[in-house]
């Protein structure tokens, strides 16, 4: 849990500066050309890789709840790059979050059972993933604004629980076996986590960082803990005296991710160029051509 809490920050950082080039550039081939983006996405890759290292380690259920937590880190740290202090607003979001975050990990039952998954249940979720992720940005180019940003966060929030997924079974079946690694879910990652970056990217490139990063950091973990409920017979708080303190503490959770998501006045890059004042301009009128005026008529060269 540490671990992952480690590479939360370490994924925040990363979302908030890749996030500020993306509005400043779009989600275009021209990011490659801004070198805040590259440092955002080592940043974000290396957030990455404990976050993997931890799922190796500690089930779906465990793990992936504590990636909410790179959203009490990333609104301030956009508040910082836009150069204004977080609400207050945000910070009873914050506090929310991470709350009901630590009562949710507190709940969960201890199970570190190897995790096994069939080859027709994993085409089976990349299939419906595919297809969640498809009907959201065929929706998302029907409408403008925050409808917009929520619809592709959507779409990269499924995208990143199939790479979290697919990572948990490969890392967390190995068993000190590398030979296990030779198989179509090893191959399986990288592609799924190219498209859940293309995703993202998208999403953040709308402007509403706090409803886009929000949307990711929901809809990932819950895609997540029922991927290892259901593919992966990973337990979850059942009894009376655990399921309905765990489900305040989601609740909770959602709602502190909810008020972070709604605060989002930071739709652009500011522009670091000073604006000049208004001046007055003086209006010079070109000369008047005297022989090219037009002559008043008389009655007499009327009559010639």
């Amino acid at each position: 849990m540490l671990i992952a809490l480690v590479g939360a920050l370490g994924y925040a950082l990363g979302a908030a500066l890749q996030q500020y080039e993306a509005v400043a550039e779009g989600a275009s081939l021209k990011l490659v050309r801004r070198p805040r983006w590259w440092v955002g996405g080592v940043i974000s890759f290396s957030g990455a890789c404990l976050h993997a290292v931890a799922l190796s380690l500690a089930p779906l259920v465990v793990v992936q709840p504590i990636s909410v937590a790179t959203l009490v880190f990333a609104v301030p740290l956009a508040a910082f790059m836009y150069g204004r202090r977080p609400y207050r607003a945000e910070i009873l979001g914050s506090v929310a979050v991470a709350v009901g975050l630590l009562w949710l990990m507190l709940l969960v039952p201890s199970h570190n059972v190897p995790p096994h998954l069939g080859d027709g249940a994993a085409l089976a979720f990349v299939a419906v993933i595919a297809v969640i992720a498809l009907v959201t940005q065929l929706l998302a180019g029907r409408v403008h604004g925050a409808a917009k940003a929520m619809l592709l966060s959507v779409g990269a929030g499924v995208m990143t629980a199939s790479v979290s997924t697919f990572v948990r079974v490969v890392g967390g079946g190995m068993q000190g076996d590398w030979g296990r690694l030779i198989h179509w879910f090893t191959l399986a990652v990288p592609v799924l986590l190219v498209c859940a970056v293309v995703l993202l990217q998208r999403s953040y490139a709308v402007g509403y960082f706090g409803i886009a990063y929000a949307g990711v950091q929901v809809i990932d973990p819950i895609t997540s803990v029922l991927a290892g409920a259901i593919l992966l017979g990973e337990p979850l708080p059942t009894s009376p005296s655990t399921a309905v303190p765990a489900l305040l503490a989601a609740a909770l959770t959602v709602a502190g991710t909810i008020t972070l998501g709604r605060l989002a006045p930071d739709h652009g890059a500011p522009d670091a160029r000073p604006v000049a004042p208004p001046m007055e301009r003086t209006v010079t009128l070109p000369p008047v051509d005297a022989s090219a005026a037009p002559r008043p008529s008389t009655a007499a060269s009327d009559l010639a």
